[in-house]
């Protein structure tokens, strides 16, 4: 993956409104992909490996906010932070001087529970890589955990990668659920190309996962 500095927005605010409008309608509940590969048109997607097979999904339970999501698969190992909408009605991630930082969209769900928890990052600054720079290189299979402030660690399982052309981006189909009865989760981050002109990039790199497992407190465990 190509990866320029840059200070583009992940979205467009025109495709968040849509999406917000879609998380409201699925109730709160509602790519690695190598950019030098086939990553034209709409989307280019990277497919399970051939024979594998993923865990079963894990029903949904009781929603707690995040505080921080690792992904030892890609070197990620983040806090989480809440974030609102920017003024354009984007989703606003951590600013640029908190680059190791991700941000969860705090209005819509909870990770864990029934719905489709959004979580966004920087693949990098003007002068560094930022948290979601290896975010490209997700795969199926992938665990990513996150840590909940009830002291559980909620398991998901990546089954999508998928790299979203912004000039004809569909949220409702980037971001809506795979399954509408389970917890999923969406790590998001800028790709494609860098365009000096614009400053933005031309791409967006979605990671879909899906509840797999919950390891309760150490005092609930006993």
């Amino acid at each position: 993956m190509s990866k320029h500095p840059g200070t583009g927005r992940l979205i467009t605010g025109i495709a968040w409104a849509v999406l917000l409008l879609g998380l409201w309608l699925w109730g709160r509940g509602a790519t690695d992909v190598s950019l030098s590969g086939p990553a034209t048109g709409d989307a280019a997607a990277v497919g399970r490996p051939f024979g594998a097979e993923l865990p079963a999904a894990h029903k949904p339970v009781k929603g707690a906010k995040p505080q921080r999501v690792d992904v030892a698969a890609l070197r990620i190992q983040a806090p989480v932070v809440a974030r609102g909408l920017d003024g354009g009605g984007a989703v606003d991630p951590p600013p640029y001087d908190q680059a190791g930082v991700v941000g969860w969209y705090g209005g819509g769900a909870r990770p864990g529970e029934r719905g489709t928890s959004l979580f966004v990052g920087h693949v990098d600054t003007e002068t560094r890589p930022a948290v979601f720079y290896h975010l490209s290189e997700a795969k199926p299979g992938d665990t990513v955990k996150v840590v909940r402030d009830d002291g559980s660690i909620a398991a998901f399982t990546v089954d999508e990668v998928e790299v979203y052309d912004r000039a004809h981006f569909d949220p409702a189909k980037a971001y809506g659920p795979h399954d509408p009865d389970r917890a999923e989760l969406r790590l998001i981050t800028c790709g494609g190309t860098f365009d000096k002109a614009s400053r933005t990039y031309t791409a967006n790199v979605v990671v879909s996962a899906y509840l797999s497992g919950v390891q309760e407190p150490s005092h609930k465990a006993g």
